[in-house]
């Protein structure tokens, strides 16, 4: 029993070092998208009780603008680009050109603009996992959303209850120097993508 639990654990490890490289890879295409180094704050990759995914994010009531992205393809999971809501303003105003400051409310154009971090951030992540896995992994468009918190995680936790009362969660939170916008990444696999994961470690 001690031997599998330590060969789970190793296992776990390699998934979790998969989905990490991914994730530096996306914080790597915002660079390029706003022309500006991209410092990662932090990164790690944890198991997390469902119930209590929120919390990462300031809490179930905490406002929040999130940036979703659904994984498709050879199978699926969820990701999260996760910001406070002036933290967002500050970043369309750096996306857009303008002056800091300038954006009050998200409206349309700035919603787009948010929108495509999300789709930039996401097809960077996958295309690192699919070239790591040979497999082929989609994101969805992106959605836009400024809710509380637990609404906005909410697709992803009825997705991976069904299976896990654990989400296998990667946070890697991000700023940039000048403007000092500071954001967070969510990876949460489903537990489908989690088994492809499992798999290509265990065979490659």
């Amino acid at each position: 029993m001690v031997e599998r639990r330590s060969s789970l654990d190793e296992d776990m490890k390699a998934c979790t070092a998969l989905v990490s490289e991914g994730s530096a890879n996306a914080i790597n295409g915002l660079s390029q998208m706003i022309g500006q180094e991209i410092q990662v704050t932090s990164l790690s990759a944890r198991e997390v009780p469902v119930n209590e995914t929120p919390d990462l994010v300031g809490g179930w009531e905490a406002i929040t603008l999130g940036v979703y992205l659904a994984v498709t393809g050879s199978a699926t999971g969820h990701m999260f680009m996760v910001f406070k809501p002036e933290t967002a303003m500050a970043l369309a105003d750096l996306l857009l050109g303008e002056p800091p400051g300038t954006t009050k409310s998200l409206d349309e154009m700035e919603e787009s603009a948010l929108g495509e971090v999300g789709n930039i951030m996401g097809s960077f992540f996958l295309n690192a996992l699919s070239d790591a896995t040979n497999s082929s992994f989609l994101p969805s468009p992106p959605a836009v959303m400024m809710d509380m918190a637990g609404a906005i995680l909410d697709v992803a936790l009825a997705d991976i209850i069904q299976e896990s009362d654990y989400a296998l969660v990667v946070e890697t939170s991000f700023r940039t120097e000048d403007r000092k916008i500071e954001g967070t990444l969510l990876i949460m696999p489903s537990p489908d993508l989690l088994r492809v994961l499992l798999e290509h470690v265990r065979n490659g």
